[in-house]
C-alpha cells in the first residue's frame, strides 16, 4: 500500500504493516542536498536503546527485530511502524510536522472497515444471484466500486490509492449497497450495477462542475 506522508510517498505491507525505510529514505535523498545514511539511524546509540525498548514492549508483534532486510522486488530495509515513524522524523526537524499528521492519519482504520463492509457486500450479493453467477457478480461489483471511488480499474488500484479519504468513501459505498440489498431494496445484481452506474454518473458530473 502506498500512503502519502507530506511530499513523499511511503510504501506499508498490509499483512504486517511494516513500512519501507529504503524506498523513503531513496525520496529523501532524491530531493535534498545533504544526504542521509540509513546505517547511521541504526548505528545511533539513542536508536539502539530505542529498538531494544520495542524490541521489550512489542515482542509479540514484531518478533526479533522492529527491523528486516528483504531482497528482490520489494526489497530493501522494513521497519515496524513505531520504529519506521522515529525514522522518519530523525531525517529533519522540519519533516516531524508531516510524520505527526501522517501518524493520525485513520486510513488504516477505513480500509479494514472498507475490507470488512466488502465481506458483508459479498453476503448480501450471494443472497440475490445463483452460486454460479457469483464469481462474475463480485467481479463486476467490484469493478463497479473502483470506477466510483477512484473512476479508474485496475488490480491492486485500492493499495495504490490508500488515502484516508478514499477508504472512508469506499466503506461507506460497499456498507451502503449492502443495507440496499438486505432491505430489499435492491433485489437483482443488474440493479446493483446500476445504481453503482448512477454513483459515478454523479460523481464524475460532480467532478467536471468542480
Amino acid at each position: 500500500m502506498k500512503r502519502p506522508m507530506g511530499q513523499f510517498k511511503v510504501e506499508q505491507r498490509t499483512k504486517d504493516a511494516y513500512f519501507n525505510a529504503t524506498s523513503l529514505l531513496k525520496q529523501w535523498n532524491d530531493t535534498h542536498e545533504k544526504k542521509k545514511i540509513l546505517a547511521e539511524y541504526l548505528s545511533n546509540k539513542s536508536t539502539k536503546e530505542f529498538i531494544d525498548t520495542i524490541v521489550e514492549r512489542e515482542k509479540e508483534n514484531i518478533g526479533k527485530s522492529p527491523y528486516l532486510t528483504c531482497r528482490g522486488k520489494n526489497g530493501g530495509t522494513w521497519m515496524s511502524p513505531v520504529l519506521f515513524v522515529d525514522f522518519a522524523m530523525w531525517l529533519s526537524p522540519s519533516f516531524k510536522y508531516d510524520v505527526i499528521k501522517f501518524v493520525f492519519d485513520q486510513m488504516i482504520r477505513y480500509r479494514n472497515e472498507a475490507g470488512e463492509a466488502y465481506k458483508r457486500l459479498a453476503s448480501a450479493i450471494s443472497k440475490i444471484v445463483k452460486p454460479e453467477q457469483m464469481k462474475e457478480a463480485m467481479r463486476q461489483t467490484a469493478e463497479g466500486l473502483n470506477l466510483c471511488i477512484f473512476n479508474n480499474h485496475k488490480t491492486a488500484i485500492r493499495n495504490e490509492h490508500g488515502t484516508e479519504d478514499n477508504q472512508r468513501k469506499l466503506f461507506e459505498l460497499e456498507r451502503l449497497v449492502a443495507t440496499l440489498i438486505e432491505d430489499g431494496f435492491i433485489t437483482k445484481h443488474d440493479d446493483v450495477m446500476e445504481y453503482l452506474h448512477k454513483q459515478w454518473r454523479k460523481g464524475y458530473i460532480a467532478e467536471l462542475q468542480a
